[in-house]
C-alpha cells in the first residue's frame, strides 16, 4: 500500500512537473501572438498588402511584393527540398542498414544543426559566385532548400520506423516488391508525420532572413524572375525595424503578422485537407468490407 502511495505521488509530481513546463513554454508564445496582433493589426489594409516596398515611409507604402516574394521562395525551395529529403528518409529508413546509410545520416543530422548564416555563405559561393547566377530567387530558393532537407528526411525516417513492422513484413509475405511495398503501404501509413514534418520544414524557412541576404538579396520592385534579386516578408521586417522611421517600424509588424498568419494557414489548409481525406478513405474501406461481409 504504501509502494502505491508512492508510486502515486510520484506520478502526480510529475505530472506537475510536466505541465509547469508547458506553461512555460506556451505563456512566451502566447505573449508574442498578442505583441504582434496588437502592434502590427492597426498598420494592415488593402492598399498596405497590395503595394509595393520603398523604404522610405511614406504614404501608400505596403508589403505586396515582399508577400508574393515569400510564397515564390518557399514554393520553389519546397520543390527542389521536399522531394530529395522525402527520398532521403526513404532511403535510410528502408533500405539504409548499411555503411552508406549511416553516413548520410550522420552527414543528415550535421546538417540540420548548421547555423542559417553558414548555409547562406556556401549558397552564395556556390550559386552567386560560381555558377555566376546574381543575387537571385533561385539562389535564395537554393540556400532554403538545403535547410529543408535534413528536417525532411529525419521526420520522414521517423515517421517510417513508427509504422508497425507486420505491415511490411506481411507485404514482402504476399510477394509484393520491396519499392512498391515501401512506396504504396509503409509511406502510405506513415503519411502523417512525413506531411508534419514537411510542414516543419516550411515554416522554418518561411521566416529565415540571413542566408536570403546573401543570396535573393532584395528588391522595392514586383519581380517574379528566378534570375532576379526578390523582396520578403523576413528582409521587409529585418529593414524595417532597424529604420529610425516610425511608420516603417509599424509597418515591420505589420509585416510580422502577415507572416505568422500565411504560416498558420499553411498548416490549417494541410491539416484540414488530411483530415478530410483520412475520413473519406476509413468510410471506403468501411464500405468494402461491408461489401465483403455480405457477399459472404
Amino acid at each position: 500500500m504504501n509502494n502505491f502511495k508512492r508510486r502515486k505521488l510520484v506520478n502526480m509530481l510529475a505530472s506537475g512537473v510536466a505541465l509547469t513546463c508547458v506553461v512555460l513554454a506556451v505563456v512566451p508564445l502566447i505573449y508574442i501572438l498578442i505583441e504582434v496582433v496588437r502592434i502590427g493589426a492597426p498598420a494592415i489594409d488593402w492598399e498596405f498588402l497590395t503595394s509595393r516596398t520603398k523604404g522610405t515611409g511614406e504614404p501608400g507604402e505596403g508589403i505586396g511584393n515582399a508577400i508574393l516574394g515569400t510564397l515564390l521562395l518557399v514554393g520553389y525551395a519546397s520543390a527542389i527540398g521536399l522531394p530529395i529529403g522525402i527520398f532521403t528518409g526513404i532511403y535510410v529508413s528502408e533500405f539504409g542498414n548499411n555503411r552508406f546509410g549511416e553516413t548520410v545520416r550522420f552527414f543528415n543530422d550535421i546538417l540540420a544543426n548548421f547555423p542559417s548564416i553558414v548555409i547562406g555563405l556556401l549558397a552564395y559561393a556556390l550559386v552567386v559566385d560560381y555558377m555566376d547566377v546574381g543575387f537571385s530567387l533561385i539562389a535564395g530558393a537554393f540556400a532554403l532548400a538545403i535547410i529543408m532537407i535534413p528536417i525532411v528526411a529525419n521526420t520522414t525516417e521517423e515517421a517510417l520506423r513508427m509504422v508497425p513492422n507486420s505491415l511490411r513484413e506481411g507485404a514482402l509475405a504476399l510477394g509484393v516488391p520491396r519499392r512498391r511495398a515501401v512506396m504504396r503501404i509503409m509511406l502510405v501509413n506513415a503519411k502523417a508525420g512525413v506531411v508534419t514534418g514537411s510542414l516543419l520544414a516550411v515554416a522554418r524557412i518561411a521566416g529565415e532572413t540571413a542566408p536570403l541576404i546573401l543570396t535573393a538579396f532584395y528588391s522595392n520592385y514586383w519581380s517574379a524572375s528566378p534570375f532576379e534579386p526578390i523582396a520578403s516578408l523576413p528582409q521587409t521586417i529585418f529593414r524595417n525595424y532597424n529604420s529610425p522611421s516610425e511608420v516603417l517600424l509599424q509597418q515591420a509588424w505589420g509585416a510580422a503578422l502577415v507572416l505568422i498568419t500565411i504560416v498558420l494557414a499553411i498548416n490549417i489548409s494541410v491539416r484540414l485537407l488530411m483530415r478530410s481525406r483520412t475520413k473519406k478513405s476509413k468510410a471506403v474501406k468501411k464500405t468494402w468490407l461491408t461489401r465483403l461481409s455480405l457477399r459472404a
